[in-house]
């Protein structure tokens, strides 16, 4: 039986959930699963106005991370905190030593309003060690939640995509849009997983029993040159696509972010990659396949350019 199979057919519960993010992209499918099982989901969010397709089944609440009481009150009462909470980049005030911070902040209240286990969405290459403040971030933040005393499941996807993913979008955006696609020499590679499917295995890992981490990976593993290529194929662009240094691959990613008034990405997600960190050994849980997902979605991929910090920071400035 699919892991699809197994959510649906979940007996119907009444029980209280908080996720946070639960409008945005993966937060989004978990609460999907969530409410079709019958749960009531809490929504912590950054983004307390913005439009989701839950209607009234799911409440939100901002964050609070500067009113622990506050945020307390909020989730009084859930017995599991799926938690998404992370940012990609440094900006602004925001750095990843605040959303650490932030995250041991949450983890008190959870604890102070008597959740019983914690559900994390980390990544894949995710180390103490890491010499890339974004991958060793994340593994600050899953050390905290183990020292916790909560129950946990930490869940570490490689590259999650899907219709409302960033990367794979404007990937093909650019793809359709300019003469030549650049990216850095090498044959690292790339493991791409569906981001319902990483719903899937989050809900599903978290009525395990016992503490645990697991990857969640999709069926199909590429060179990032091949995926480039694949991409360009299924859309139909042209596009000449070639290798450089990667500190020219920077430079063209800078230019490009100045060019579409984003951060399109950063030195630690391209080091990440060249160090096969978005990759994983476990037999994939994912099933899903990049390239039948992309038969199916060539069409509107890539058709607009997708800006992380419009998504997520000018939209909190609007409110």
């Amino acid at each position: 039986m699919s892991s699809s199979s197994l959510i649906a057919t979940a007996m119907p519960s009444n029980e209280l959930n908080v996720v946070t993010g639960a409008f945005l992209f993966t937060g989004k499918y978990i609460t999907s699963r969530l409410v079709a099982q019958g749960k009531r989901v809490i929504n912590l969010t950054g983004h307390p106005h913005r439009e989701h397709p839950f209607a009234d089944k799911v409440a939100s609440s901002p964050f609070n991370f500067d009113n622990p009481g506050k945020l307390v009150e909020n989730i009084r009462g859930a017995t599991t905190l799926y938690n998404t909470y992370w940012v990609r980049f440094p900006y602004g005030q925001v750095t990843f030593e605040q959303a650490v911070n932030n995250t041991k902040i949450l983890l008190k209240a959870a604890k102070e309003a008597g959740v019983k286990k914690i559900v994390h969405i980390s990544v894949s290459g995710a180390s103490l060690d890491s010499p890339l403040p974004y991958f060793r971030g994340k593994a600050l933040v899953e050390k905290a939640i183990m020292d916790s005393g909560f129950a946990y499941t930490i869940v570490r996807p490689t590259m999650t995509f899907g219709a409302e993913d960033i990367l794979t979008n404007n990937i093909a955006w650019f793809l359709r849009k300019f003469p030549f696609f650049a990216i850095p020499t090498g044959n690292y590679q790339i493991q791409p997983v569906f981001v319902g499917d990483v719903a899937d295995i989050v809900v599903l890992a978290s009525q395990e029993i016992h503490n645990m981490i697991v990857d969640a990976a999709g069926p199909e593993t590429y060179t990032f040159g091949e995926m480039v290529s694949l991409i360009a194929k299924k859309i139909g662009s042209r596009t000449m696509i070639v290798p450089v240094p990667s500190e020219i691959a920077l430079l063209l990613i800078k230019f490009l972010g100045l060019l579409v008034g984003d951060i399109v990405l950063t030195r630690d997600e391209m080091e990440g990659l060249v160090a096969n960190l978005l990759v994983s050994s476990d037999p994939p849980r994912g099933t899903t396949h990049f390239s039948q997902w992309l038969d199916q979605n060539s069409k509107n991929l890539g058709t607009h350019y997708s800006s992380e910090l419009e998504r997520h920071y000018r939209t909190v400035a609007k409110h």
